[in-house]
């Protein structure tokens, strides 16, 4: 009986936390939410470690670093917005952080890290004066849909490509190899995924993954787990580091660029998926508009200042975060379950790094066609609209950014309007909008 009643008051302090039966969801349904946006995201321990590594930083205080951050911003995101949306150091962010910062520019990595917490106090600012929020709420809602639509192009493409399903060619793309034991995999995991969404499996994504991995496992195409548990890493060879610069490089016009440049990419990145996520997982208000978005915006600019200071790039929201609503996530408990999976996979780096990358495509891959029902809503008859939204749409995979297939849309959408005569569907936010993403292409793209 004691038992029970543990149990029976654990739920009812989530429910007050998280509001679940407004939310009409439960708590198993919100763990096995977490679990799945998890492992669709687990790949950034990796990934982000090895990125960043090459600039002479400490991989596996990178691996720390990676994890703590995640661990950070999803249980801020959690707890004080209450969505379902996970964060990570983002891809794209940490390559510019790396490829162009220190191997191009010829900066130190603790020169990247100061830009990225002088981007992250920057964000606070922002985030108090509502300025990110307006950003949000003036985009109106024929691009809404369609940013929605374009990060489920877009996160289709990268399960895509990271199958080998389709892969650089002589017309730029091309089919990859269909005979390659693992892209079958990933196309049977496709299947897989369909065949059980289909029929209402709970957990689906999450069964899918598990099944792909341990079939690839066992026909020996993907490695087996070396180990299961290990030590957590250090993350002392980082930690601080951010806060060593000398003055005269912070105050540096070089320092200026980096910080304006991560300053942009996040700022867009963050708004698009916030939008994207949000509107699929039927997140936003009557009027369109995200409510506690400012709430979600600190998370995001919270997660990147400590961030930084742990030792690692931008900390942003995750469009795999779909994944987890997909299953029926809808409050912050989702993002809460993640962010501890990240803070245990220190303990355990060998089996959740194992989960190959033919587990995760599939759920990526059909996510986006869930996104991409979005088009429905968005009127095609009226060029003014179907432009900008298709541009959109198309531009985020076609230029691999989320934030370039929005500074495409609203330049277009505002110049159509402005040239139609249609003024009265948009305000002066969009045309100062544009005019900086025009600035910012002839300065600094």
């Amino acid at each position: 009986m004691q038992k029970v009643n543990l149990v029976q008051n654990n739920d009812t302090i989530l429910e007050r936390v998280f509001n679940l039966s407004a939310n009409n969801t439960n708590v198993k349904t919100e763990i096995l939410a977490g679990i799945t946006t998890f492992m669709t995201m687990a790949y950034i321990l990796v990934v982000n470690s090895s990125i960043l590594s090459e600039t002479g930083m400490d991989k596996n205080a990178v691996f720390a670093a990676t994890a703590i951050s995640a661990f950070i911003g999803s249980m801020v995101m959690g707890v004080l917005a209450n969505y379902p949306i996970a964060l990570a150091p983002g891809m794209g962010l940490n390559a510019f952080f790396a490829y162009t910062v220190v191997l191009s520019m010829g900066h130190s990595w603790q020169f990247a890290l100061c830009a990225v917490l002088i981007e992250g106090i920057i964000f606070i600012v922002l985030t108090i004066t509502n300025v990110r929020e307006k950003i949000i709420e003036c985009i109106p809602p024929v691009l809404k849909h369609s940013v929605t639509a374009g990060i489920g192009l877009f996160i289709a493409f990268i399960g895509l490509s990271n199958a080998g399903i389709v892969v650089n060619g002589d017309t730029i793309l091309a089919l990859g190899n269909l005979q390659d034991p693992l892209v079958l995999l990933t196309i049977f995991g496709i299947l897989l995924a369909g065949i059980l969404l289909s029929k209402n499996v709970k957990g689906a994504f999450l069964v899918s993954m598990i099944l792909i991995s341990a079939l690839g496992m066992a026909l020996g195409l993907v490695a087996l787990p070396n180990g299961i548990v290990s030590s957590a890493p250090s993350i002392k060879p980082l930690f601080l580091e951010a806060v060593k610069v000398p003055l005269d490089e912070i105050f540096s016009l070089e320092m200026v660029v980096v910080v304006f440049t991560f300053l942009f990419v996040d700022l867009f990145d963050t708004v698009g998926c916030l939008i994207g996520v949000a509107s699929k997982g039927n997140l936003l208000d009557k009027d369109g508009k995200l409510p506690r978005a400012k709430k979600a915006l600190f998370a995001d600019a919270i997660a990147t200042t400590l961030g930084a200071l742990l030792g690692t790039s931008t900390v942003t929201s995750y469009v795999e975060s779909a994944a987890g609503i997909g299953e029926g996530g809808r409050t912050g408990l989702t993002a809460v379950t993640t962010g501890i999976l990240f803070l245990v996979s220190l303990f355990f780096a060998p089996l959740f790094t194992a989960i190959p990358t033919q587990a995760t495509a599939p759920v990526l891959i059909i996510v986006g066609v869930m996104m991409a029902s979005s088009l429905n809503e968005i009127d095609f008859s009226d060029f003014t609209n179907a432009i900008p939204a298709f541009l959109t749409f198309v531009m985020m995979p076609f230029a691999y950014s989320i934030a370039d297939g929005i500074i495409f849309g609203i330049v277009s959408f505002t110049v159509l309007k402005l040239v139609t005569n249609k003024k009265s569907e948009i305000n002066l936010s969009l045309i100062l909008l544009s005019i900086l993403f025009v600035i910012k292409f002839i300065f600094v793209h």
